[in-house]
């Protein structure tokens, strides 16, 4: 956990290269928007306005929640189990986008709670999920560490393999109640501002799900500003696990791309234990989930898609890619001012 203090700022002067080289573009000064931005932050991230992002990888966490006993989700536990086995074998709805956008895929096994059968599953299990937070803790505090250090692990991992730029993902039944506690003590807001249907409930459901996440807030009493006591008491092994990825794309200096409203919560518990991890994060899209646009305006993130995502398992993240793609080819091969003779833009006050 050293290595969380021990997060750089970006490069501020890569960004300011990569900001000249855009506004040498013969278009109108940041007429490109939050992808102009966008290139500039991962600029920073790699610490040079040649930015690259050839090698891709999705890091897909899985784990399950003791929560589910409440009745806060449309189906049981045992069907993450079987989603982590599709994504680990490549049949699953991330995988269909990242055969489209060249993206390798890890799922990973923080806390599934029945046996998967696949040799193509990563293997970092650490409990059979969660324990019901409205009884006791989540996870214990070790638990949660090792949790929180195998993502900042898989981080060097991939940086050692020669990833240009992370995804972090999720699938764990149950994870929505989690994120939706974390986010509630996180910004500050009553449970049902921030509480959603997530995969489908009903209003009764929901209602049932709002004070399920009230009763767990008040046993514990989990602060902000303590965010590892947080994450054990509230959330989940696949969202501890999410934070460390964060954590570590921070520190083995790495770009890394949030998926929803989940991932969102993952990293606002990161960005609570070293505000600097925020240089290494970009914003896909905000879910349709109510405390997505809280949690992103808390990190200063700013998404690019609005289109009432809320499938999870890292694809509204994906999406992003060929949106960096073509804000690249833009960056790279668009026609120059000093090329065109076109008088050049300046600054309006």
């Amino acid at each position: 956990m050293e290595r969380i203090s021990r997060i750089l700022p970006s490069d501020r002067l890569a960004y300011d290269a990569a900001k000249r080289q855009w506004d040498s573009i013969a278009k109108p000064l940041g007429s490109f928007g939050t992808l102009e931005r966008m290139i500039c932050k991962i600029a920073a991230v790699q610490g040079t306005p040649e930015v690259h992002i050839d090698r891709r990888t999705a890091v897909i966490f899985c784990g399950d929640h003791g929560i589910t006993a409440e009745g806060v989700t449309q189906c049981g536990s045992e069907v993450t189990a079987v989603c982590a086995k599709e994504i680990a074998e490549g049949r699953s709805n991330v995988n269909a986008l990242a055969a489209a956008y060249h993206v390798q895929v890890a799922a990973v096994d923080t806390g599934i709670r029945d046996a998967v059968q696949s040799t193509a599953l990563l293997r970092r299990h650490i409990a059979d999920g969660t324990r019901n937070f409205t009884q006791e803790p989540a996870m214990t505090e070790a638990q949660t560490v090792q949790a929180i250090r195998t993502g900042i692990d898989l981080a060097g991992d991939y940086k050692a393999q020669g990833t240009d730029i992370l995804i972090a993902g999720e699938m764990g039944i149950g994870n929505t109640t989690a994120a939706a506690a974390l986010a509630a003590v996180l910004l500050d807001l009553p449970p049902e501002a921030v509480t959603g249907r997530g995969s489908g409930l009903s209003s009764e459901g929901l209602l049932r799900k709002i004070e399920t996440v009230r009763r767990g807030i008040a046993l514990h009493r989990p602060e902000k500003h303590n965010p590892l006591h947080l994450l054990q008491t509230l959330g989940g092994l696949e969202i501890a696990g999410m934070t460390g990825l964060y954590l570590g794309a921070a520190y083995y200096q790495l770009p890394v791309i949030l998926d929803g409203v989940i991932s969102a919560a993952a990293a606002a518990a990161a960005y609570q234990m070293n505000p600097r991890c925020g240089d290494y994060m970009l914003a896909s899209h905000c879910s349709e989930e109510p405390a997505a646009k809280g949690l992103l305006r808390m990190m200063q993130l700013e998404p690019v898609i609005d289109a009432g995502l809320r499938l999870g398992e890292g694809t509204g993240a994906m999406l992003l890619l060929p949106l960096l793609d073509g804000a690249l080819a833009l960056y790279r091969n668009a026609h120059r001012f000093a090329e065109t003779g076109i008088e050049r833009y300046t600054e309006q006050i």
